[in-house]
């Protein structure tokens, strides 16, 4: 698949609660298109074998993403960036370094249900240490909802890949289709009285 010829880079920043999917996504987005991928799963498996998932563990993670960020930031090209995201702040700060240095964010929020993400965390954890159900719920209680003023596309964690990837080139492709408002926007159908005698 070849993918939307862009006049800006973009730098594709993935949003949602734990076993959404949003690794998933962004794993096979970057394989698709060979984009390079800042992942703060796979720096947590490279920097801590066992990992504690304690606020000075997420400040040494969080250094090492900013930093491979920066350097693929200098390339100018399309960079998927999979890490916590989940704030208005956090959001609002990974947008304004992005912009500085030419590129395009594009928030991809990836929706599920808790019950579906806690049941894929289950799944994971037979293979890697994952969060504890406790934090599950504090991480699910800190999200902050995208709003509008944020340029981003929903894709459901439930539906294929296939199906996800050709939402995101759609809005990419054309920014300026907001699938929300054209839906709430649409005219009610006319009422038309008819008399059968």
């Amino acid at each position: 698949m070849k993918p939307p010829i862009l006049s800006k880079p973009h730098i594709i920043v993935m949003v949602g609660i734990p076993g959404s999917g949003k690794s998933t996504f962004a794993k096979s987005f970057a394989e698709t298109f060979k984009s390079s991928i800042v992942s703060y799963e796979r720096i947590q498996d490279i920097t801590f074998t066992t990992p504690t998932f304690s606020k000075q563990e997420a400040a040494v993670i969080n250094q090492l993403v900013d930093l491979a960020l920066d350097e693929l930031l200098k390339t100018h090209k399309t960079i998927v960036l999979d890490s916590p995201m989940n704030s208005r702040v956090s959001r609002a700060e990974i947008s304004k370094k992005a912009k500085s240095h030419g590129y395009e964010p594009l928030f991809v929020w990836v929706q599920a249900d808790s019950k579906t993400a806690q049941k894929r965390l289950i799944q994971l954890s037979k293979s890697r240490v994952v969060i504890a159900p406790e934090q599950f719920d504090t991480e699910v209680k800190k999200f902050t909802p995208l709003s509008a003023s944020e340029k981003s596309v929903v894709i459901s964690g439930r539906h294929t890949y296939s199906t996800q990837l050709r939402i995101v080139l759609k809005k990419l492709a054309d920014p300026k289709v907001d699938e929300s408002s054209t839906i709430n926007n649409r005219q009610a159908p006319i009422k038309r009285h008819f008399l059968i005698r």
